[in-house]
């Protein structure tokens, strides 16, 4: 069932918001009043995941420029979050990020977001926008096999923002649909 249009799921997880001490949580109310994007992935210490957790941290500038701060969700712990962000890339970890990776080991927020695999205990890729009500605007559920495109993802939170009807390919800069 699609959360677009609804409250997102309250959230309060674990994270590495602060790596030093690992005691900050992240809670969904931290985010009112500015855009989330939430993205869940499988597991850290793996293939696909390392590259959209860098891929969204080195973008992390575009991001904050449309009012909107990035969270990485997976089920793993806080302290393996930790350990993959101190290990660096050559040694399978992805060194420091930008943005807090928050630990779901209960697996109650990826259930409440819809994107658990049950039996496996790990996330699907999956990503909601939240605007800065709570409101789930736009998501996206896919394998475990292909990373997402931050670009897209950048140019659908722009669209969303225009509040306004974007046609295919809308691009920002380009008109909108009246």
């Amino acid at each position: 069932m699609s959360l677009v249009g609804k409250a997102a799921p309250d959230f309060n997880m674990p994270s590495t918001k602060n790596l030093d001490t690992l005691d900050e949580n992240v809670k969904l109310s931290d985010y009112r009043g500015k855009w989330l994007v939430l993205f869940y992935y499988p597991m850290d210490f793996t293939y696909v995941c390392p590259t959209e957790v860098t891929a969204f941290s080195e973008r992390i500038a575009d991001f904050k420029a449309l009012n909107a701060e990035v969270v990485g969700v997976s089920t793993d712990s806080k302290y393996t979050h930790k350990a993959w962000i101190e290990t660096a890339p050559a040694n399978n970890g992805i060194g420091l990020i930008n943005y807090p990776l928050a630990a779901d080991q209960t697996l109650r927020v990826s259930r409440d977001y819809g994107v658990l695999i049950e039996d496996q205990g790990v996330s699907l890729r999956g990503l909601f926008l939240i605007d800065p009500d709570g409101t789930v605007q736009y998501e996206v559920v896919h394998n475990l096999s292909v990373g997402r495109n931050v670009d897209e993802i950048l140019r659908v939170l722009e669209a969303l923002q225009t509040g306004e009807r974007c046609g295919a390919n809308w691009k920002p800069g380009q008109k909108t649909i009246n």
